[in-house]
């Protein structure tokens, strides 16, 4: 549930150059309070450079900042609030701990940069660790805490102010991907439980769609998507969303003899393209999306299509597949119950409706 009153972030035509060189151009965001909003993209995206303007770290070159409705950047008013007066909470990479100082001195560190009073600084030290149900370790050095641990005492320092925005730069990015997928959810188990207002930075899809509540797909310094996890998966808006998500297979598709569409290349017929989604011109993209894909003959109201199996591993849920379909070299990865052969063709049955049609790409 969220909370009554401004938005926790407000963000209206924000650009950013380095001279000639464009970084962010026209950016507008709204986060809710209560919601988490995750920047997710490629490098040079931009992403790390909208995360330091909205810290403060940078100032833009237009546009506007507002932080719980308090203006703290808009150069055409000459508005540049710095970062210690944004009241902001911030986790990093590697967490910043000091390894000299205790778990309850690392969480009461800003509040001895603002200058609060000892008394009122433990009574919010307290507060922030039994928030994330570390106040038995209150006295422990960070090296004698677990990786999760000491990712909660990163989160307690940033929620100690108690501040209206708290931003997660990459806090995962330094870990393998086991022990990702496992700090993931306790992540974002832990941020719901403490209705954190957040922008979280991330490369990693994953991350993002577990995590967040909003998804800004950002490319060339600009918002390619901004839409919740369901919307983003079940209707990206260009390919290139589709490809960074990794949905599927993008396949180029012409125009046939007869007017219906192919696969470029080939005579394999396409279904039809849904009302409203039909690309103008003889060319186009079409998303073959992996989570509507199956194994078989296809049954009434389906469509299939040939695959080529280019791989196989023995998982424990079944046999994990790369497929190719024929006129592309994505691969396709689909779980089989049953053992195929490398070279193997197979039949790929989906609803038609599932496609998503794209211009050509360029």
């Amino acid at each position: 549930m969220t909370k009554a009153g401004p938005s926790a972030l407000t963000v209206q035509g924000l650009g950013m150059a380095y001279g000639a060189n464009r970084v962010l151009d026209g950016i507008d965001l709204d986060l809710p309070t209560g919601q988490v909003l995750a920047l997710l993209g490629a490098s040079g995206s931009g992403k790390t450079t909208l995360l330091r303007l909205v810290a403060g770290l940078l100032m833009p070159c237009a546009g506007r900042i507002e932080i719980a409705g308090r203006t703290v950047a808009d150069p055409a008013r000459g508005i540049a609030a710095p970062p210690e007066k944004r009241g902001l909470g911030m986790v990093f990479q590697d967490y910043a701990l000091w390894p000299h100082l205790s778990v309850a001195q690392n969480v009461g560190f800003p509040l001895e940069m603002q200058r609060v009073p000892a008394s009122a600084r433990q009574a919010r030290i307290t507060r922030a660790l039994d928030r994330v149900g570390l106040t038995p370790f209150a006295d422990r050095r960070p090296s004698d805490l677990s990786g999760g641990q000491q990712q909660r005492v990163a989160i307690a320092r940033a929620i100690v102010g108690e501040p209206p925005l708290v931003l997660f730069d990459e806090p995962l990015s330094n870990l393998d991907r086991e022990l990702r997928e496992t700090m993931v959810d306790e992540l974002g188990a832990l941020v719901a439980e403490l209705n954190l207002s957040a922008v979280y930075v991330t490369h990693d899809h994953a991350e993002a769609l577990a995590l967040a509540d909003q998804i800004a797909v950002m490319r060339d310094g600009g918002i390619e998507q901004l839409a919740s996890p369901a919307r983003l998966i079940d209707r990206p808006r260009t390919a290139a969303v589709a490809d960074f998500l990794r949905l599927g297979c993008l396949l180029p598709a012409a125009r046939g003899a007869g007017g219906g569409w192919v696969i470029a290349g080939t005579a394999t017929a396409l279904p039809a393209p849904e009302a409203g989604q039909a690309p103008e011109g003889a060319r186009a993209r079409v998303l073959l999306p992996e989570r509507g894909l199956s194994l078989g003959a296809p049954e009434a109201g389906q469509a299939s299509l040939r695959a080529r199996v280019q791989g196989v591993q023995v998982r424990a849920t079944g046999f994990a597949l790369t497929l190719t379909v024929e006129g592309s070299t994505a691969p396709i990865r689909l779980v089989s119950p049953a053992p195929a052969r490398r070279g193997e063709q197979l039949s790929l049955r989906f609803a038609p409706e599932a496609l998503r049609w794209f211009p050509p790409e360029g």
